[in-house]
């Protein structure tokens, strides 16, 4: 069930919670962690790049192997620290100068800005790590990838590059293509109990002054794509993630 984002604070709301929330509640893991299992069937110890809140890391790993999440974020970092079984946690980007990380087996990256800034060099640090194996989760879709909720906006909204991720770091990577890829569509879904309040963050994000009158029109968009449930109201997003894998031993 759609997990409801945390609105008992009156102050601003934090984006990558909010992520992380509407992770919670969206079938991204159940579509695409058995995809990963099938192309590593065994992970062994795991290394998880921008862990966010751990979910898919946490669906793959064997409890009785050692994960280790790389997450420089505060709010993920809490995230990860409350899970039942947590991991090893290293609170710094994967690219600090002074981050040590001992190797594992596996190395995952979901959804994360390393491999769309410099792929080559992104690839280059999970090599420096992985033993047997390096996972990419990479966004596959037509549509915006940076502010969460775009994809229900219209694009002149927006103003994001809607080019797949998947289209931009392929060519990049040159001779150094995965061994395998699969790809598998999912739905993402946040449910909030202040559809107004949600209008108003990213009509901040979007940079719209308080007097903009397209900050009426936004959430008079948004409520009629919005899902009555019985915690609120759910808005969803169609979304396709391509799985790289590529298998070192």
């Amino acid at each position: 069930m759609p997990f409801a984002f945390p609105e008992s604070s009156d102050g601003p709301l934090d984006p990558l919670g909010l992520y992380a929330s509407a992770i919670d509640g969206s079938d991204y893991v159940a579509h695409v962690a058995p995809i990963i299992r099938r192309l590593v069937p065994a992970t062994g110890d795991l290394i998880d790049i921008g862990a966010g809140g751990g979910q898919l890391g946490a669906a793959l790993v064997d409890p009785s192997r050692r994960w280790t999440t790389i997450e420089p974020a505060p709010v993920m970092q809490a995230r990860l620290k409350a899970l039942p079984n947590p991991p090893a946690l290293i609170p710094l980007g994967w690219d600090a100068p002074d981050l040590v990380c001992a190797p594992a087996a596996t190395v995952l990256a979901a959804t994360m800005p390393g491999y769309l800034a410099d792929p080559t060099a992104f690839l280059a640090f999970c090599r420096s790590l992985a033993r047997r194996a390096i996972i990419w989760v990479v966004p596959a879709q037509r549509g915006p990838r940076g502010l969460i909720l775009a994809g229900c906006l219209p694009s002149a909204w927006h103003g994001e590059d809607e080019t797949p991720a998947i289209d931009l770091i392929l060519p990049q990577l040159r001779g150094e293509l995965p061994s395998a890829m699969a790809e598998t569509d999912w739905t993402f879904s946040l449910v909030t109990r202040d559809l107004p309040r949600l209008a108003r963050y990213l009509a901040d994000r979007l940079g719209w002054s308080p007097d903009d009158r397209r900050r009426t029109d936004l959430l008079t968009y948004l409520a009629a794509q919005a899902e009555p449930v019985s915690d609120g109201l759910r808005l969803s997003v169609h979304r396709r993630s391509a799985i790289l894998v590529w298998n070192l031993s």
